[in-house]
Parts: C-alpha cells; sequence; structure tokens
C-alpha cells in the first residue's frame, strides 16, 4: 500500500491544547508538583471537558515557554504525519483577559508556528474560537480580535463547545465579524446536536467549514445542500466513537458522507484524549472504514483547498497527492487511473 505518510495534507480540526502529547503534559504536572490527569478516563461530554480544561490549564497557568513548546511540538506532529499545513484552534482570551495582551500572545503564537513551520516544511495559521459557554458578547471580542490578525495568522474563526448550551442565534454578530474580515467561517456542529444544528451554522453564522458536521447523514436534504454547497465537513472519526456520536469506526457515516458528494476532511480533533494523530486516522479509514486511496487522496486535497493556506501553496501540494496517486500501489503494481485538481474552497 502506498505510504500515508507521504499524503500531503492538512490537519484543521485540532485544538491546540488537545494537540499536546502526553509525555509533554505529565513533564508540565511534574513541575508544577502534581499528577497529570488521566486523560483516557472520561464517560461522557462532561468529564471530556473536565479533563481537557485540567490538561490546557497546565499550559494556561505556567510561563509562556510551555504554550511555545506546545505550538513548536504540534507543528513537529504535523509534519511527521505528512501535513504541509495545519491551523489549531485557540483562544487566546482564555490565557489574556485584556485584549492587547491577548493579541500579543496570539501573535508570539503566530511567530512560533511559523518559525518551526518554516523548517519542516509546514505552513501555519490559526483558527480562533469563540466559546459556547461563555457570553456572547464574548465570542464578539473574540471576533474583533481575531479580525485585528485576518490575513497575518488568523485564517479562520470558530465556534467549540456544547451545541446545546447556547443558541446558535446568539453568535451571528460575532460571525459576522470574522467574515467581514475575511476569515473562513467554522464553526463546531452536528456532534452532540443533530441536523438542525448544521443547518443553524449555514444559515445563521454562514459556515463554509463545519467542525464534525456527521450528524447531517440523518437529513436527506441537509446531505444535498452540503453537497451542491460544497460545504466542508471536518471530520475526526475516532473523537466520534469515543464521545458516543456514533457507537463504532465500521459504523461511522463518512463513507456515506462521501458517497453522497459531501467533501469531508480527515482530523484528530484532540489526539491528547483520543489517542490516534492526523496519520492514524488516515490509517484507520483505509482499513476499518475501507475507503480507497483515491478517496483518501480526495480529502486531503479538500483538506487543503478548504484550509486558509496561500493558493499557490494549495496548487502545489495538489501537484504533490497527483503524484502520490501516480506511484505503482505495491499491492497492486499499478497507478491509480484518475488523478485531482485543485478546486476553490
Amino acid at each position: 500500500m502506498r505510504s500515508l505518510d507521504r499524503l500531503p495534507k492538512a490537519h484543521l480540526h485540532l485544538h491546540l491544547e488537545g494537540a499536546m502529547r502526553p509525555a509533554t503534559l505529565a513533564e508540565l504536572a511534574g513541575e508544577r508538583g502534581e499528577r497529570p490527569p488521566n486523560c483516557d478516563s472520561f464517560t461522557s461530554f462532561e468529564d471530556f471537558n473536565a479533563l481537557h480544561g485540567a490538561a490546557a490549564r497546565l499550559v494556561r497557568e505556567g510561563p509562556r515557554r510551555n504554550l511555545l513548546r506546545l505550538v513548536r511540538e504540534v507543528v513537529q506532529d504535523a509534519a511527521a504525519d505528512g501535513a504541509v499545513w495545519i491551523e489549531p484552534h485557540m483562544n487566546p482570551l482564555t490565557y489574556q483577559d485584556d485584549p492587547d495582551a491577548a493579541l500579543d500572545l496570539l501573535d508570539e503564537v503566530i511567530d512560533e508556528g511559523r518559525r518551526t513551520g518554516a523548517q519542516l516544511g509546514v505552513g501555519f495559521g490559526i483558527l480562533v474560537f469563540a466559546r459556547r459557554n461563555a457570553d456572547p458578547s464574548k465570542a464578539v471580542e473574540t471576533a474583533r480580535l481575531a479580525a485585528r490578525r485576518a490575513g497575518n495568522g488568523v485564517v479562520s474563526f470558530g465556534l467549540a463547545g456544547d451545541e446545546t448550551r447556547q443558541t446558535t442565534e446568539s453568535f451571528a454578530e460575532s460571525f459576522a465579524i470574522a467574515r467581514d474580515a475575511g476569515l473562513i467561517p467554522a464553526p463546531h456542529a452536528g456532534e452532540l446536536a443533530g441536523p438542525a444544528s448544521v443547518r443553524a451554522a449555514l444559515d445563521v453564522l454562514g459556515a463554509r467549514r463545519i467542525a464534525h458536521g456527521v450528524r447531517a447523514i440523518e437529513d436527506t436534504a441537509l446531505l444535498h445542500r452540503l453537497a451542491t454547497d460544497g460545504i466542508v465537513l471536518d471530520v475526526c472519526p475516532t473523537s466520534n466513537v469515543a464521545l458516543g456520536v456514533v457507537p463504532s469506526l465500521s459504523a461511522h457515516p463518512l463513507p456515506l458522507l462521501l458517497q453522497a458528494g459531501v467533501r469531508c476532511t480527515l482530523n484528530a480533533d484532540d489526539p491528547l484524549l483520543f489517542g490516534p494523530g492526523l496519520l492514524q486516522e488516515y490509517e484507520t479509514a483505509r482499513t476499518a472504514l475501507a475507503l480507497t486511496d483515491l478517496q483518501l487522496a480526495a480529502m486531503a486535497a479538500t483538506s487543503l483547498e478548504a484550509s486558509g493556506a496561500p493558493r499557490t501553496s494549495v496548487k502545489d501540494a495538489v501537484t504533490r497527492i497527483n503524484r502520490w496517486l501516480a506511484t505503482p500501489d505495491p499491492a497492486t503494481t499499478s497507478p491509480t487511473q484518475s488523478g485531482l485538481s485543485a478546486t476553490a474552497p
């Protein structure tokens, strides 16, 4: 089989603190004289959030070097998985309440990500996200902060947390600010809530990418809309199983979403808590979901086309994806016949 670590790809649905290496988590906890949280002990979304928060606290309450180390390691791990672009999710206002101080922190993260990425051939942009469990006015503040670096390190704007906590309409203003600044609107939806949350993300927030979105499979008309409008779902199979969104990997709707013509990308979400990284998710899609190399390559191309990466970089990466497909598969000794072409997101 073709080596999936050689397939150029982007990582679009990855929470920065949730991508911490377990060894780094243990080290940071040890520096504070604490035991690291047991990150695989959650049994509900609430448990998951609590563990994620405990891990994130070790970074947020520590010296700035801990955050910059995390950024470096996340980019290094992306490079090892064959990613050529990474778009980690973060909210600078969870580190600094003052917007100007949060902007300075964001600049440091962008600089560190770009510097490490330049050494490893990985492009770097940030998805700044608002939190559903916070007052919507905080989302407006977050969007204004993100807009100050639109086109200069911040490329997209998201919304994370339990979809049942606040109405989507509460965040319309923040997403209008983000869209006006040219940021890609990429909220979470269709994970803990059903197809209605996906529709609201489209109608109210103007989403072009949706983190998860897999419960759209429950609504045939919605599937048709997603496919027709070219909306991209940033799918995380292992996360969906771990949080009970789907009962098993074999039951995951990703193959059916692709069959319906919905554009999807593969992602790891929070590898610290869920286990697999980006490369392992591609391997799982090949083995557990029986996706072909052509399907995997198409998702890799979609991940780049739907990203905030420079268009010249996207075109180059898609060319490399076609070369990967043209390489004879050792299992069949023949290349894949159909190539891919770069398209607008």
